[in-house]
């Protein structure tokens, strides 16, 4: 009797995802990841700042939520230019939840969109001072990447604020893998 194999196909035989499909998969676990360093940031200690120049945890925290919002107009076709960016609520927790909330009506909208509309595009900044014409899917990416970036500012706030940082890419020191 011929032994089956258990394992993984060549590369060369798994099926490429489609670049929305890629997209999501990045998206999700990205957006998933900045929601536990969000709600990881002590309570109380939204004012900090670890600069008078540096914006505070809230403002930074409500970085992430004006980005999904951005998206959303991007895929949703409700783009502005300029993009608008409005101000904090009052509370970290009405940040965390508005993007708990935006962060799943972006996976769902990124679903549902037809795949054509990530070719169209969107006025954005190209550079300094300097706007141009932005495919939607280069968008998004920005987007999420911008996000990674604000993230990693915000786990070094939390971390001088004196809150525990969950693993990220790998294990932290308040969260071990072993």
């Amino acid at each position: 009797m011929a032994e089956t194999s258990t394992a993984t196909p060549p590369l060369s035989m798994t099926p490429i995802p489609s670049t929305k499909q890629q997209f999501l998969d990045v998206y999700r676990r990205e957006a998933a990841t900045t929601l536990r360093v969000l709600k990881a940031f002590p309570t109380g200690k939204s004012g900090f700042r670890p600069h008078d120049d540096s914006r505070s945890a809230l403002e930074l925290g409500w970085n992430f939520v004006i980005e999904q919002r951005l998206s959303l107009d991007a895929v949703n076709g409700t783009w502005a230019t300029p993009p608008h960016f409005p101000p904090p609520p009052a509370s970290y927790e009405e940040v965390v939840a508005a993007y708990e909330h935006d962060s799943e009506e972006v996976a769902r909208s990124v679903s549902s969109v037809p795949d054509a509309r990530f070719a169209e595009t969107v006025t954005f900044f190209t550079g300094p001072r300097q706007m141009g014409e932005v495919p939607v899917i280069q968008m998004l990416w920005f987007m999420l990447l911008d996000m990674v970036h604000h993230r990693g500012q915000l786990s070094v706030y939390l971390r001088m604020a004196g809150g525990k940082v969950p693993s990220i890419y790998g294990p932290s020191k308040d969260e071990p893998w072993m």
